[in-house]
């Protein structure tokens, strides 16, 4: 008899427990919105970060890419688009969604010896691995991960940033 006591006071406990939290202040709080991109033709196209040779356009879907946090961007990249050898601080994981995107690892941009990945493939640039991409055709991919989403570039020469101070 004592057990079924017992039993009922850890019962009533996990249950004023519940309705404490869901009745709690945070709770009553209005949920965040939603993100809803239901067409690209939806997207807004500008400019790339200064990190980025000009020709390519940047979407940015949720987030923000040069802040620490969850980000999600697109970049549509013409046809002969390059990026330079270089690295990230954090995995950058990238889904081609049209085209066909180029990578390929290494210190030096050698197209022979990467890989063309078609649209519905997807990439891991794992951080701290030097790599390079390109675009044959215009090509369309999505990059998400844990900003910011930097760009170290293996010779400082290839930053484009460079050039512009």
């Amino acid at each position: 008899m004592k057990n079924f006591t017992c039993r009922k006071a850890i019962v009533m406990i996990a249950l004023l427990g519940t309705i404490a939290l869901w009745c709690s202040p945070a709770s009553a709080q209005a949920p965040a919105s939603m993100t809803i991109v239901a067409s690209p033709k939806e997207l807004k196209w500008g400019p790339l970060p200064p990190s980025l040779s000009k020709g390519a356009q940047l979407a940015v879907l949720d987030g923000d890419p040069s802040k620490p946090g969850l980000y999600t961007v697109r970049l549509k990249m013409p046809s002969g688009y390059k990026v330079a050898p270089h690295s990230h601080p954090e995995n950058v994981n990238v889904s081609v969604l049209s085209g066909t995107f180029g990578v390929g690892m290494g210190d030096k941009f050698d197209s022979s010896n990467g890989k063309l990945v078609k649209a519905g493939g997807f990439v891991v640039e794992p951080k701290g691995m030097h790599h390079y991409a390109w675009a044959q055709g215009a090509t369309v991919i999505q990059l998400h991960g844990a900003g910011p989403l930097v760009i170290n570039y293996v010779n400082p020469a290839d930053d484009p940033s460079a050039a512009q101070h």
